[in-house]
Protein backbone atom coordinates (compact mmCIF):
# COMPACT_ATOMS: atom_id res chain seq x y z
CA UNK A 1 0.00 0.00 0.00
CA UNK A 2 3.01 2.25 0.10
CA UNK A 3 2.78 2.76 -3.65
CA UNK A 4 -0.88 3.70 -3.41
CA UNK A 5 -0.12 6.16 -0.60
CA UNK A 6 2.62 7.80 -2.65
CA UNK A 7 0.44 8.09 -5.75
CA UNK A 8 -2.44 9.67 -3.85
CA UNK A 9 0.07 11.89 -2.02
CA UNK A 10 1.38 13.14 -5.36
CA UNK A 11 -2.21 13.84 -6.42
CA UNK A 12 -2.68 15.86 -3.22
CA UNK A 13 0.54 17.78 -3.89
CA UNK A 14 -0.57 18.50 -7.46
CA UNK A 15 -3.91 19.90 -6.34
CA UNK A 16 -2.16 21.78 -3.54
CA UNK A 17 -0.06 23.58 -6.16
CA UNK A 18 -2.93 24.07 -8.60
CA UNK A 19 -5.38 25.55 -6.07
CA UNK A 20 -3.56 28.86 -5.35
CA UNK A 21 -2.58 29.20 -9.02
CA UNK A 22 -6.23 28.82 -9.98
CA UNK A 23 -7.23 31.38 -7.34
CA UNK A 24 -4.66 33.90 -8.58
CA UNK A 25 -5.58 33.48 -12.24
CA UNK A 26 -9.36 33.43 -11.94
CA UNK A 27 -10.43 34.73 -8.53
CA UNK A 28 -13.24 32.17 -8.56
CA UNK A 29 -14.28 31.21 -5.03
CA UNK A 30 -16.33 28.16 -6.01
CA UNK A 31 -13.69 26.45 -8.12
CA UNK A 32 -10.97 27.30 -5.62
CA UNK A 33 -12.93 25.83 -2.73
CA UNK A 34 -13.57 22.68 -4.80
CA UNK A 35 -9.85 22.35 -5.52
CA UNK A 36 -8.98 22.90 -1.86
CA UNK A 37 -11.48 20.23 -0.82
CA UNK A 38 -10.01 17.88 -3.44
CA UNK A 39 -6.55 18.56 -2.00
CA UNK A 40 -7.72 17.82 1.53
CA UNK A 41 -9.53 14.64 0.46
CA UNK A 42 -6.46 13.33 -1.39
CA UNK A 43 -4.25 14.20 1.61
CA UNK A 44 -6.63 12.33 3.93
CA UNK A 45 -6.58 9.28 1.66
CA UNK A 46 -2.78 9.35 1.41
CA UNK A 47 -2.49 9.60 5.20
CA UNK A 48 -4.88 6.69 5.70
CA UNK A 49 -3.12 4.49 3.17
CA UNK A 50 0.24 5.36 4.70
CA UNK A 51 -0.92 4.40 8.19
CA UNK A 52 -2.44 1.15 6.94
CA UNK A 53 0.74 0.35 4.99
CA UNK A 54 2.77 0.52 8.21
CA UNK A 55 0.36 -1.81 10.03
CA UNK A 56 0.15 -4.52 7.37
CA UNK A 57 2.92 -6.91 6.41
CA UNK A 58 4.18 -6.84 2.85
CA UNK A 59 1.56 -7.98 0.38
CA UNK A 60 2.46 -10.34 -2.47
CA UNK A 61 1.58 -7.54 -4.88
CA UNK A 62 4.33 -5.39 -3.36
CA UNK A 63 7.13 -7.95 -3.73
CA UNK A 64 8.95 -8.44 -7.02
CA UNK A 65 9.87 -12.07 -6.26
CA UNK A 66 6.32 -13.15 -5.34
CA UNK A 67 4.51 -15.93 -7.16
CA UNK A 68 0.82 -16.10 -8.04
CA UNK A 69 0.25 -18.78 -5.42
CA UNK A 70 1.41 -16.37 -2.67
CA UNK A 71 -1.84 -14.44 -3.08
CA UNK A 72 -4.03 -17.53 -2.66
CA UNK A 73 -6.44 -17.86 0.22
CA UNK A 74 -9.52 -16.12 1.49
CA UNK A 75 -10.03 -12.80 -0.21
CA UNK A 76 -12.78 -11.46 2.03
CA UNK A 77 -16.47 -11.49 2.81
CA UNK A 78 -18.76 -10.57 -0.06
CA UNK A 79 -22.37 -10.18 1.08
CA UNK A 80 -25.22 -11.67 -0.92
CA UNK A 81 -28.04 -9.59 -2.30
CA UNK A 82 -29.76 -7.07 -0.04
CA UNK A 83 -32.98 -5.11 -0.40
CA UNK A 84 -32.05 -2.56 2.28
CA UNK A 85 -30.23 -0.11 -0.04
CA UNK A 86 -33.39 0.16 -2.15
CA UNK A 87 -35.48 0.90 0.92
CA UNK A 88 -32.87 3.43 2.04
CA UNK A 89 -33.08 5.20 -1.30
CA UNK A 90 -36.88 5.31 -1.03
CA UNK A 91 -36.62 6.75 2.50
CA UNK A 92 -34.18 9.40 1.29
CA UNK A 93 -36.46 10.21 -1.63
CA UNK A 94 -39.36 10.60 0.81
CA UNK A 95 -37.25 13.00 2.89
CA UNK A 96 -36.38 15.07 -0.18
CA UNK A 97 -40.01 15.18 -1.26
CA UNK A 98 -40.90 16.15 2.30
CA UNK A 99 -38.70 19.24 2.03
CA UNK A 100 -40.61 20.18 -1.12
CA UNK A 101 -44.19 19.29 -0.17
CA UNK A 102 -44.33 19.43 3.61
CA UNK A 103 -42.42 18.73 6.77
CA UNK A 104 -44.83 15.98 7.78
CA UNK A 105 -43.60 13.92 4.83
CA UNK A 106 -40.00 14.63 5.82
CA UNK A 107 -40.69 13.31 9.33
CA UNK A 108 -42.21 10.13 7.86
CA UNK A 109 -39.12 9.71 5.67
CA UNK A 110 -36.82 10.10 8.69
CA UNK A 111 -38.81 7.50 10.64
CA UNK A 112 -38.73 5.06 7.74
CA UNK A 113 -35.03 5.80 7.27
CA UNK A 114 -34.32 4.96 10.92
CA UNK A 115 -36.05 1.60 10.52
CA UNK A 116 -34.13 0.95 7.29
CA UNK A 117 -30.83 1.85 8.96
CA UNK A 118 -31.45 -0.59 11.81
CA UNK A 119 -32.47 -3.28 9.33
CA UNK A 120 -29.38 -2.68 7.21
CA UNK A 121 -27.02 -2.80 10.19
CA UNK A 122 -28.53 -5.98 11.66
CA UNK A 123 -29.11 -7.73 8.34
CA UNK A 124 -26.71 -10.59 9.09
CA UNK A 125 -27.94 -11.18 12.65
CA UNK A 126 -31.43 -12.41 11.79
CA UNK A 127 -33.40 -13.89 8.93
CA UNK A 128 -32.17 -15.85 5.94
CA UNK A 129 -28.51 -14.70 6.04
CA UNK A 130 -28.03 -14.95 9.83
CA UNK A 131 -24.82 -16.48 11.07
Amino acid sequence: MRVEAWVIGLVAAFFGVVSPVYWLLTGDETGTSALVMTTLLAALMAFFLGVVAKQLPDRPEDRLEADVVDGAGEVGFFPPYSWWPLYGALALGTCVMGVIFGWWLFIIGVAVGAVVLVGFVFEYYRGYHAH
